[in-house]
């Protein structure tokens, strides 16, 4: 059965004198045992959100790392500085894609550097307005996929990691329009398809969750959690607030426990 994962991505938000007692808000309107649940702030923020989470069982992620492990890379982060201050780790944000030119190989060397420290990755992919109505969607997230996971790795050693893949429909991104929870669980499974297509068996390319990403809400959740193929989040502004990370992890956490067969 695979996790119903619920991550935050507070971006180029908060400061560590706010971001703690932001971080405890959510932990404690989130109180779903059956959702993992991971606030990724701001490298500055790493500390102070750790400190105020210590104990409530929300893990805390980065929101980038470097491709190398160390050297002359001035203002950069490398993996192994996170750690002790993180456990999960955003990389191929479509925002980093866009705005640092991060190509798929170097996506793929990131995730790389984050399994050696034991970081669990999410790696974003997702498809640009153009590329969507030009039919090639899923021609797109395949190719970062497979050009991904070649630059990360052996296929055998990364179907048995612990990498999350988060679908974000870069179109869906902050402009107002919205991908339908049909379109994601086909783009789910085409990235299983292409897992399966790199060298991973079909139960590990099966057993990998999805989430979606793509300006959730608590009010456009149920659609997405609704799709088999989907297994939560990545959710961007309405990570800022608390009470909209409350409805978002209460509605997972009913997908959770219907998937279990519980009540």
């Amino acid at each position: 059965m695979r996790p119903i994962i619920i991550a935050a991505n507070w971006k180029m938000n908060t400061t560590p004198a706010d971001a703690g007692a932001l971080a405890a808000a959510i932990a404690a309107a989130t109180a779903e045992p059956e959702v993992v649940r991971v606030i990724c702030p701001p490298y500055v923020s790493l500390a102070a959100v750790g400190a105020a989470l210590s104990g409530t069982g929300v893990a805390v992620g980065a929101q980038n790392v470097h491709a190398e492990r160390s050297g002359a890379y001035t203002g950069e982060i490398g993996a192994g500085m996170l750690a002790g201050l993180a456990t999960w780790c955003i990389v191929g944000h479509s925002e980093r894609r866009r705005d640092q030119h991060e190509t798929d190989e170097l996506v793929g060397r990131k995730i790389a550097r984050c399994l050696e420290v034991g970081l669990r990755p999410i790696f974003a992919v997702g498809e640009l307005l153009d590329e969507r109505e030009a039919g090639r969607a899923q021609d797109v997230v395949r190719r970062q996929v497979l050009v991904g996971l070649a630059a990360a790795g052996d296929a055998e050693a990364l179907a048995s990691s612990s990498l999350v893949i988060a679908y974000e429909p870069v179109w869906a991104i902050g402009t107002g329009r919205t991908a339908r929870g049909a379109d994601a669980a086909a783009m789910a499974d085409a990235i299983r398809a292409a897992l399966v297509e790199s060298g991973w068996p079909e139960a590990a390319a099966d057993s990998m969750p999805v989430l979606y990403g793509g300006s959730v809400t608590s009010g456009s959740i149920a659609e997405f959690l609704s799709e088999p193929a989907i297994d939560g989040a990545l959710v961007g502004g309405a990570s800022l607030k608390a009470d909209e990370m409350a409805g978002i992890v209460a509605r997972a956490a009913l997908t959770a426990r219907a998937r279990r067969g519980t009540t």
